[in-house]
């Protein structure tokens, strides 16, 4: 397993950002009215926001990061390394992370470059940018991770339409001779690739006409292959398979228990889900927070819209011991043991 400890980093706030447009699953009306309520249950999702159209994931990225440069009292000039994590870029090419450096009035000295993940992408982003500033001594840097999912949605698709939100968020880290260490376990399994896919539009399968014809799939799920497809039973049952052995080899490493941490931040894949990993690793529900009923799973932003959303004044006030965990698409996934004191978390702002 990809374990291993990072030095010298620290997070010194998070803010997430969303679109103004809010969609309620108790609305959705391709499904009847029992099945929306089923849904809900389930899934835990009630409501999702959703972007209007051209506006980007970069574009949320870029509203929370100017908030928290703000609220961090940061000089944009002192900032080195820029991240992007989102698996709906602005561009084939190039890299949005390069356009946002350019945007936020970062120096040309700053070192920028894309990160292609969903889920996992939070926890992978948080290593590699960590990992960087550990080794280089790169004073100040900005995380920004999220995704605009439902570009890729077909409203005729049960098994992904009503699941999805978009949100943009950014994560301020400092290089810290004092800062606690930060301990990954990152995983992978290409195997399972074809469990979340939008089979058309890269390199291997170019859009064409036939990408955009709708066929149905069975009742209730009408898509095309422009379109995100999601095996939910398969991602189920990944998830419960891998991601508590994941983090009790992370507590293994790290040598701490479950006892120790204050907050289990997982991925906000569905409340079933998420639930059935929390009793598989004995969780106290109070340590467990969820952002579905307010945002749906937001892929790459769920982590951090959750602790924006849900742990803002805790992180805020004191220090604090957690777990990150994200798992999916890929098949990827991982997670961070990790300690924040006194976070700058800005209220979730709308744009």
């Amino acid at each position: 397993m990809a374990t291993f400890s990072l030095s010298h980093v620290k997070l010194s706030g998070i803010a997430a950002c969303v679109p103004k447009k809010n969609e309620s699953n108790l609305d959705y009306d391709w499904i009847s009215e029992p099945e929306r309520q089923l849904l809900i249950k389930t899934t835990g999702i009630e409501n999702r926001r959703i972007a209007e159209r051209g506006t980007t994931s970069a574009d949320f990225c870029f509203a929370a990061a100017q908030n928290l440069l703000k609220e961090l009292n940061w000089n944009a000039a002192d900032v080195e390394i820029l991240v992007f994590v989102s698996q709906s870029p602005d561009y084939f090419l190039p890299a949005s992370a390069v356009i946002l450096q350019d945007k936020l009035g970062l120096p040309k000295t700053t070192l920028a470059f894309d990160i292609n993940l969903g889920c996992s992408g939070y926890v992978y982003g948080l290593s590699m940018i960590a990992s960087m500033m550990s080794n280089t001594k790169i004073k100040k840097g900005l995380l920004l991770v999220g995704d605009v999912s439902s570009i890729s949605l077909n409203k005729r698709d049960k098994s992904t339409y009503p699941l999805f939100g978009d949100a943009g968020t950014a994560t301020a880290l400092e290089y810290d001779e004092q800062a606690a260490r930060m301990d990954f376990n990152l995983q992978s399994d290409g195997s399972g690739y074809n469990a979340i896919i939008i089979p058309d539009g890269g390199s291997r399968q170019k859009l064409e006409d036939a990408s955009y014809k709708e066929e149905e799939v069975e009742k209730g799920i009408i898509r095309s292959r422009a379109n995100l497809k999601l095996d939910g039973l398969e991602v189920f049952n990944f998830s419960l398979r891998e991601v508590a052995p994941n983090i009790n080899a992370l507590l293994q490493y790290n040598s701490t228990t479950i006892d120790d941490y204050d907050h289990f931040v997982f991925h906000q894949g569905n409340k079933l889900m998420n639930e059935s990993i929390r009793k598989k690793l004995k969780l106290d529900p109070a340590k467990v927070p969820y952002s579905l009923k307010e945002y749906g799973n937001t892929s790459s932003a769920s982590i951090p819209v959750t602790i924006v959303s849900q742990l803002s004044e805790q992180v805020k006030s004191k220090k604090n011991k957690m777990i990150f965990s994200g798992f999916g698409v890929g098949l990827s996934w991982g997670s961070v043991a990790l300690s924040t004191e006194h976070l700058i978390c800005p209220p979730v702002i709308e744009i």
